[in-house]
């Protein structure tokens, strides 16, 4: 099987190690928004394909056979490119997106909000020291109602963007521990983050429940209408056994 698989996340590294235990071709395509990511085993590509048609020239022109979208669960534009694309190349898709944590016990304390504007907005009536951890490509939508609040924000790259002068950057790379996320919340009133699921980044969760800490989280979109969802990647491996077999 020649896999397409968009990557980028734990997850898709996992995949692709199984995929190319299994004798399959995988392909693993990186956004390229990552200064050091994590590489896959198999090929990697990095860089867009010029939208949707460029994505169906790609998939046609490679006979891919597969795409896996295991992008992150708020990579929505890829997601919708790689929906878009499959149907006119006449390629299966599947999504594979760890769950969230709305499952968890404390989830119904929360302050689920639909966007990060709504997020910021909310944010700023509950605490005056932020801590963001919203990934550095929505940080522009928090900085005009949050910009007299001492904001922690916390990202893997540095942003293109100007911070407030209030603000402090702090840049690392998970996973956390509970420790970690003690000392590095220490000060700070209010969490606001994305429902991005998964154990690596989820101990900042288990800290605010400890101190009483209100949290804003985003909720996710969700797949494309028509696209299945899995939600490891042993399902995403025998899904792409189930297609090969046809």
């Amino acid at each position: 099987m020649r896999v397409l698989l968009l990557g980028g996340t734990r997850e898709a590294r996992a995949l692709a190690e199984l995929l190319v235990a299994d004798g399959d071709h995988v392909v693993t395509s990186l956004a390229g928004r990552v200064a050091r990511p994590r590489l896959p085993v198999g090929e990697v590509r990095i860089g867009g394909f010029g939208g949707v048609d460029g994505l169906t020239a790609y998939l046609v022109e490679n006979a891919v056979d597969a795409v896996v979208d295991a992008t992150h669960p708020f990579a929505e534009r890829i997601s919708a490119n790689a929906a878009a694309a499959c149907g006119p190349a006449s390629v299966p898709l599947v999504r594979l997106e760890r769950p969230g944590w709305a499952e968890r016990e404390d989830a119904g304390t929360w302050h689920w909000v639909d966007d990060h504007d709504e997020a910021a907005r909310v944010a700023a009536g509950l605490g005056e020291r932020p801590f963001l951890t919203v990934g550095r490509q929505s940080l522009h939508r928090f900085v005009e109602p949050l910009r007299d609040h001492a904001c922690v924000v916390r990202v893997v790259d540095p942003p293109e963007i100007a911070l407030p002068g209030a603000w402090t950057l702090v840049q690392s790379r998970g996973p956390y521990t509970l420790e970690h996320e003690r000392d590095a919340m220490a000060g700070t009133d209010v969490l606001v983050t994305k429902d991005s699921g998964g154990t690596h980044t989820e101990a900042k969760l288990d800290v605010a429940a400890e101190r009483g800490t209100p949290v804003v989280v985003v909720r996710r979109a969700g797949a494309p209408a028509g696209v299945s969802v899995v939600r490891d990647a042993a399902d995403a491996r025998a899904w792409v056994r189930a297609r090969a077999a046809r």
